[in-house]
């Protein structure tokens, strides 16, 4: 038996612990490299968990690469999705693969790796208390960790690497409809904000909704000087972070007034309305904000 079946909440309309499972969704883009170490890092041979490895709008060999680590595992299902982009993956999962009987859902990176026992604290962490929606997975390297770290605990934030969404949580979403923008950069951010507002708008945000778990960590691949791949990986992560910066201000100005039920299919059909107002920020910033402008100008032509 494992560590979270005394945590689940037998009034979850009725299911029973032995029917319910856990629920790994691996998100993965171009990650040939880093796949296998990923894998690696869970724990495969787990009866109650299924791992969904999404490999989504991938040309290299990480399709490969994942069923090469999943070792014929019954439980660890590779999805070759064509299409990319995190968000319209994520609703996929949450939306079209779920089963609806999850005692919980975690949600990863294909890049990162976690620690031994993630999961059971992650699980434990969103089943033992039904006023949390959502817990955060800790960053364990890179040189601003502490200050993630601190940011995820006085903020209640989420990091895509590694996070975990309650079960009645996640059947509220999936009872509503309820869709990340397909173009959104970013699941994390807004996920959160919905964790945080129970589906409402932002004037119903309550802090204690999502709790950083410190039992659970990952992970993540870091620039180095000597692996020029990252270097290329830093670069168009930052002009990524640059269009979430725009991004934010739609989404934010959304979730106050009118709440998730406003969200557009996507983002790119405001972009009209919004990129008037925008310039870049002075510095080095301003670089990928160019960089970043320029895409979601391209993004309105036909």
């Amino acid at each position: 038996m494992t560590d979270w079946t005394p945590c689940i909440m037998a009034n979850r309309a009725g299911t029973s612990a032995k029917a319910m499972t856990i629920a790994v969704g691996i998100f993965a883009h171009q990650e040939e490299r880093r796949i296998a170490a990923c894998l690696a890092s869970l724990p495969l041979d787990r009866p109650d968990t299924r791992f969904h490895v999404l490999v989504n709008g991938t040309t290299d060999r990480t399709v490969d690469c994942a069923k090469a680590a999943a070792g014929g595992r019954d439980n660890v299902i590779v999805h070759d999705i064509t299409q990319g982009g995190k968000s319209r993956t994520w609703n996929h999962f949450v939306h079209d693969l779920l089963t609806g009987k999850e005692a919980a859902v975690v949600f990863m990176d294909g890049d990162a790796e976690i620690a031994p026992g993630s999961i059971d604290a992650l699980v434990a962490a969103v089943a033992r208390d039904p006023a949390v929606n959502a817990a955060a997975g800790m960053p364990m390297n890179g040189r601003k960790v502490e200050v993630y770290r601190a940011g995820l605990r006085a903020e209640g934030g989420l990091f895509g690497d590694l996070y975990a969404l309650s079960n009645h949580f996640v059947g509220a979403i999936r009872a509503s409809g309820l869709r990340l923008p397909d173009d959104l950069i970013g699941d994390d951010g807004l996920v959160a904000a919905w964790a945080h507002t129970d589906l409402e708008a932002d004037s119903q945000w309550e802090h204690g909704r999502v709790i950083a778990c410190e039992e659970a960590g990952f992970v993540a691949e870091q620039v180095s000087l000597w692996r020029p791949a990252t270097w290329i990986m830093q670069y168009k992560r930052l002009i990524n972070y640059s269009v979430r910066f725009y991004q934010n201000r739609i989404v934010s100005d959304i979730m106050l007034r009118e709440g998730p039920g406003g969200l557009p299919r996507r983002l790119a059909s405001l972009y009209g309305d919004w990129l008037p107002r925008w310039r870049p920020r002075p510095g080095l910033t301003g670089w990928f904000d160019r960089k970043a402008l320029a895409r979601m100008r391209q993004a309105l032509r036909p």
